[in-house]
């Protein structure tokens, strides 16, 4: 079976990776996924993503960055993502990779005109999501920890808007057969949705927030842990082949 490629964009505070490590340490467990199956590209760090062939899945992960920053990094990681796609390589892009999925695909990228959504928060799927194959069967009003300014202010053409909430409208697309955008966080436990809420406390009270409210509100889901299981499943359902010699699982650029 062909690996699973993590396109690294980011990484939390180092008060969060200290004890919890980051983000690609969070999907592995979420996913269900051992590190030998995966080849993490820190595309942020300049390490140039390998051919889409070469694996069953793709996962974009978090970033403290901002897609709008238009950094030469990000273009680069836009650009093989819109040659991936019609390769039929699945993709889940998490949150900064949600919204550098809809960029690379004509969609709009910006900062939420509500501000932050910080905690965790109820979703609501939309009727196409009971279609879809990664949020078909899944009760309506879900549960999921989110952390973000920005947002998919305009989605891709031909995107299906999947969930939403009062904050923000698009928390969930697919486009084409099988590539997700979500900005909810997937990967994030209730423990360390916690530990980013106490390292903006100073950033959180400035904004009108009160991160002792936020914090008490944080509990447990499983919605994460199925989204991301899932979608290795439909990954590796549509995998074919062997992973081709002389490129083995591993950390580029890490």
């Amino acid at each position: 079976m062909r690996p699973f490629l993590i396109i690294k964009t980011g990484q939390p505070d180092e008060t969060i990776t200290r004890q919890f490590g980051s983000f690609e340490d969070w999907i592995l467990s979420q996913a269900g996924v051992s590190a030998t199956d995966v080849r993490i590209v820190n595309v942020a760090r300049g390490a140039t993503l390998p051919r889409p062939a070469r694996f069953s899945g793709a996962i974009i992960t978090g970033s403290p960055a901002m897609v709008t920053a238009g950094e030469p990094w990000m273009r680069a990681a836009a650009a093989w993502l819109k040659q991936a796609l019609p390769t039929g390589l699945p993709v889940l892009g998490i949150c900064f990779g949600h919204q550098l999925l809809a960029y690379a695909l004509g969609g709009r990228t910006g900062n939420n005109p509500r501000g932050r959504e910080i905690g965790t928060v109820g979703i609501r799927l939309l009727p196409a999501a009971s279609r879809d194959p990664l949020f078909g069967g899944l009760p309506t009003q879900l549960t999921v920890h989110v952390t973000h300014v920005q947002s998919v202010t305009m989605l891709p053409p031909g995107a299906i808007r999947l969930a939403t909430n009062a904050h923000e409208p698009n928390h969930a697309f697919r486009f084409g057969r099988h590539a997700w955008g979500v900005q909810f966080h997937p990967e994030i436990t209730a423990p360390v949705m916690r530990a980013l809420i106490r390292c903006q406390r100073t950033a959180l009270r400035a904004e009108g927030l009160d991160p002792d409210a936020l914090s008490h509100a944080v509990h447990s889901s499983s919605v994460g842990q199925t989204i991301l299981r899932r979608f290795v499943a439909i990954a590796r359902q549509e995998a074919v082949g062997a992973h081709p010699p002389g490129e083995p699982p591993g950390t580029v650029g890490r």
